[in-house]
């Protein structure tokens, strides 16, 4: 055709100089809370046998308990490590195991994006709300593993996904509602995980100072309320 143009050999007209070499995409950060919390849980589920000690009552041995496990009577006793504990403590290597992939994937994708220090934050936030409600409504049975944790970084993201995001997300979140209705699945401590990680993720799209600002508070209603939850006496019982 009469208007068309041979193009231009590269580097002499109208493409432009050569490109040069291709930059490296730049490393994604290590979330290292993720890392840790894989670790200590691995590392549990080696050593908690040998650290734990028998539950009795009433003269029958329930046997071992580990050292991190959630167990209301004990941590009315003073044992108050075992409100964030308990995510490092687990019942099985199934159990382990489905745990640790959900951090891996799950947990690590969302420090990465929100930053590891802000990523703790919401950890010990959902860990000790999740323990809250399993003691409220769980106090005397034996609970162990991060899913409560985990289930509030679901809550903590369903604010922050786009729409597509958040449909998929959803899809997930229904898939645990389920399996938290199973028998020896604890739902209080995923309910309560959920519940606190909701206001954390509204926080975290406001902006990073009004997450910053939320946090301390989150987090204090959460401690206050597991301590609270572990001496139901004081209330009356519940």
């Amino acid at each position: 055709m009469g208007d068309e143009q041979a193009p231009a050999p590269r580097g002499q007209g109208g493409d432009g100089p050569p490109p040069g070499p291709q930059q490296p995409r730049p490393a994604l950060p290590t979330p290292y809370v993720s890392f840790a919390i894989i670790a200590g849980a691995v590392g549990m589920f080696v050593l908690s046998r040998s650290l734990g000690r028998p539950l009795i009552i009433d003269g029958t041995n329930y046997g071992i308990v580990g050292p991190l496990a959630l167990y209301g009577p004990w941590v009315q006793a003073g044992e108050y490590w075992r409100l964030l504990g308990m995510v490092f403590e687990h019942g099985g290597a199934m159990h382990l195991l489905f745990n640790m992939l959900a951090v891996y994937s799950l947990g690590a994708s969302l420090e990465r994006g929100i930053g590891s220090l802000r990523f703790l934050g919401l950890s010990l936030v959902t860990a000790l709300g999740g323990s809250a409600f399993a003691l409220f409504f769980n106090f005397d049975i034996v609970t162990v593993g991060a899913s409560g944790m985990i289930l509030g970084w679901g809550g903590a993201m369903l604010p922050i996904l786009n729409q597509q995001g958040r449909r998929d997300h959803m899809f997930w979140l229904v898939q645990v509602a389920v399996i938290s209705l199973l028998p020896g699945v604890s739902w209080a401590g995923h309910l309560g995980g959920f519940v606190f990680g909701l206001p954390c993720g509204m926080a975290l799209r406001m902006g990073p100072k009004v997450y910053a600002r939320a946090i301390p508070v989150l987090l204090f209603i959460a401690a206050a309320l597991a301590v609270v939850a572990a001496h139901p006496g004081r209330l009356g019982g519940f």
